[in-house]
């Protein structure tokens, strides 16, 4: 529990709202509070239109928003006795999933595909002790593997088809309106296993008082009903953005073989698929895609203009609202937010070949650097 005001994770600050009870031991690294930031060197056109604010998810303690779910998911594994617990991932679930397993004392699996990971989160997932095996397929592969586990295997799944993850994962809503005082117009996310725009939609729900068709009970069978008062009276439309390679709500259809330089959402067969039509089509919402040049655009923009270095499928959220708003369907007025899911460290690779110039080598020498400095003025 926290003391002295001393902040100790996300499940202590919304326990009230999250299934757990007070003899419950909470897995945490004191995940969550992440910061809403309002983008301030937008075009001036842009900024006359709407106030644009992002939840930079990448300053969880692995890097990702994953931690938000993994925290809920582990303590409930845990609660439940198990020894391991198992994941598929294009990254970052790996990451978070092997650091709650080693706060847990548990030993952690992870499936990722071949040749498909960024480093910075492989690397996460090794040095915390993870058993990784990298398959010859894709995400959708693995995932297909994991879920044939919860049979031959005693291990807990911990992908989002845990219900337990989106409850963790529901809280990014409850900060954001704590953070504003009100519920957004609008809220934007990157889509690949679609569960956090599930969560969220569940999570601005539950503080306007309202159960979406999307809130089934992560801990019960029965059709239970929120016992607390509304926090604010107003839910935003949840906008949901994918990859032009790996769009499969933009299609209809699951999608084979996805490609796209946003690793984090090369999904194409997203094992929330209902849930999140049935968080767009309750909010009011729509599902657009952008190429990897636009999502490398604004991933550069943000950290160039704005000093946010996030990962390229976090930029897909910012990249959609800006195009949404040039095309009026965002209307002139409105407050929106944005979610950044990682931090950009987790690819540093992608990073670096789109930033110009490299790095200059000069002499160890005044004049020298003198020279450089002028040169780029």
């Amino acid at each position: 529990m926290s003391s002295g005001g001393h902040y100790v994770g996300l499940i202590d600050r919304y326990r009230a709202r999250l299934p757990v009870t007070d003899e419950t031991r909470i897995v945490s690294l004191s995940e969550g509070n992440t910061p809403l930031i309002e983008l301030q060197n937008l075009s001036n056109d842009v900024a006359r239109e709407c106030q644009i604010y992002v939840k930079f998810e990448g300053l969880n303690p692995t890097g990702s928003f994953k931690d938000r779910g993994m925290t809920m998911a582990v303590t409930q594994a845990l609660s439940e006795g198990a020894e391991a617990i198992i994941c598929a991932s294009t990254g970052n679930t790996s990451a978070s999933a092997a650091a709650y397993a080693a706060r847990a004392g548990m030993r952690s699996f992870v499936l990722i595909p071949d040749g498909k990971i960024a480093l910075g989160k492989l690397a996460q997932a090794m040095i915390q002790g993870a058993v990784v095996m990298q398959i010859q397929g894709n995400f959708d592969d693995g995932m297909r593997i994991v879920k044939e586990m919860a049979h031959a295997a005693p291990v807990t799944i911990v992908n989002s088809i845990n219900p337990y993850r989106l409850q963790g994962q529901k809280t990014a809503a409850f900060e954001i309106v704590d953070a504003l005082g009100r519920a957004p117009d609008y809220h934007c996310i990157p889509v690949g296993n679609a569960g956090n725009i599930s969560a969220y939609w569940t999570g601005f729900s539950e503080y306007a008082g309202v159960k979406p068709a999307t809130a089934a009970c992560a801990y019960c069978d029965t059709d239970c009903v929120f016992d607390f008062a509304p926090e604010c009276d107003s839910r935003p439309v949840m906008l949901g953005y994918q990859a032009a390679g790996s769009a499969p709500f933009i299609a209809g259809s699951m999608v084979d073989d996805p490609e796209t330089v946003a690793t984090a959402i090369r999904i194409g067969r997203p094992q929330s698929w209902d849930l999140a039509w049935a968080a767009s089509r309750e909010s009011g919402g729509w599902f657009d895609s952008f190429t990897d040049a636009e999502i490398l655009a604004t991933q550069k923009f943000l950290a160039s203009s704005e000093g946010l270095f996030c990962e390229p499928a976090s930029a897909i959220s910012v990249a959609g609202a800006l195009a949404d708003i040039a095309s009026g369907k965002i209307p002139a007025g409105s407050i929106v937010t944005c979610t950044l899911t990682g931090h950009g460290l987790k690819d540093p690779d992608t990073a670096i070949s789109q930033s110009a110039g490299g790095v200059i080598k000069v002499a160890a020498e005044s004049d020298a650097v003198k020279r450089a400095i002028l040169e780029n003025l």
